[in-house]
């Protein structure tokens, strides 16, 4: 219940020790319903990790980005430094963006499998229209933080609950579908190698095409199942998730927990956020004290066996560096001992 928990916990994730340890890089993600303060909490994580001295980026996964708002600073689709900081940078994921190097791997497919070219050039027309394709896309920006080690620490910042879990589930379903389609490719090979005994004429070109687009799909498949394999490691991946103690709140936040058992995706905490302070003098003040007392006994009940934190509401919009750097001070630092702590 203590905030000292979190910050322990957080800590395995963020020492030093890691840059002497196995050199690899460290992922935290903070989800929840839209508006619980997903993005606060990623901004603070970050802030901290770059205080540490750790090469640390935060990532937004979600369509409707709010780390330049909270920031007060534009970013873009590659990495960005932090005003004020050497080692914290930003990366909103633009789907557009991400769309447009999802078809040029795509066209440059087309170029180099000629025989290829009608499947390639209707599946490019399908990524234009087919509904989750942006998440894929996306998807393909994702898997580029989860296979490299440039950063030290990865915070991502995700979409609302529906929307991440569809997201954090496009492992498993494309681990099937280039399972399929590379074992459709190797089917293809093989006919057309037997078609050559038989065709004499046409050279070697087809079955170079087919060889390196196989390669290709066994190099994704090889991210997709090395990606699936981090999330599921507690000694490399943390999801967080963050409620406010309201009932809707929680309940989604019960059932996003549950299907990331399913994902065998670790959640090490629950960070409550904008709690009412309890020496609060007006009645209208006091009334919302009340049901938030029983909703903060929910949330107990239910997440009871994770790490809980609670970060009192704060009098100003959580905004700037400077706002950012006193959130992460309270939830990390010193001032973090207390269960309850003041905005």
């Amino acid at each position: 219940m203590v905030f000292s928990k979190i910050k322990n916990s957080l800590k395995g994730i963020t020492s030093k020790k890691i840059e002497s340890d196995d050199g690899t890089t460290k992922y935290i993600m903070f989800g929840g319903k839209g508006g619980v303060g997903k993005t606060t909490m990623s901004a603070a994580t970050g802030i901290y990790c770059a205080e540490q001295g750790l090469k640390t980026v935060i990532v937004s996964t979600d369509p409707a980005h709010s780390l330049k708002d909270s920031f007060e600073q534009e970013f873009g689709h590659e990495p960005t430094k932090v005003n004020g900081f050497d080692n914290l940078y930003v990366v909103e994921i633009d789907p557009e963006a991400a769309m447009d190097q999802y078809k040029e791997k795509l066209k440059s497919q087309m170029d180099e499998n000629p025989m290829m070219g009608g499947m390639l050039e209707e599946q490019l027309e399908m990524a234009s229209l087919a509904p989750g394709t942006d998440e894929s896309a996306a998807f393909d920006v994702f898997l580029k933080y989860m296979d490299g080690n440039e950063f030290d620490v990865v915070v991502f910042d995700t979409a609302p609950t529906g929307h991440t879990l569809r997201f954090l589930g496009l492992p498993e379903i494309m681990d099937k579908y280039m399972t399929k389609m590379i074992k459709f490719k190797k089917q293809m090979g093989g006919m057309m190698k037997m078609m050559k005994k038989f065709m004499p004429f046409g050279g070697d070109n087809e079955e170079v095409d087919y060889d390196k687009a196989l390669e290709e799909m066994e190099v994704m498949k090889a991210k997709i199942t090395k990606a699936r394999k981090i999330m599921a490691d507690p000694e490399r991946t943390s999801f967080r998730l963050v409620v406010i103690p309201e009932e809707m709140s929680i309940l989604e936040s019960e059932r996003a927990m549950k299907s990331l058992d399913k994902f065998k995706i670790p959640v090490d905490a629950v960070v409550v956020n904008q709690v009412i302070p309890a020496d609060v003098e007006c009645a209208f003040c006091k009334a919302r004290r009340g049901l938030q007392e029983t909703r903060l006994s929910m949330i107990e009940d239910k997440f009871g066996s994770k790490v809980i934190a609670q970060l009192e509401l704060l009098k100003t919009e959580a905004k700037g560096v400077e706002t950012l750097k006193e959130i992460s001070h309270k939830i990390y630092g010193e001032e973090a001992e207390t269960e309850e702590v003041k905005a």
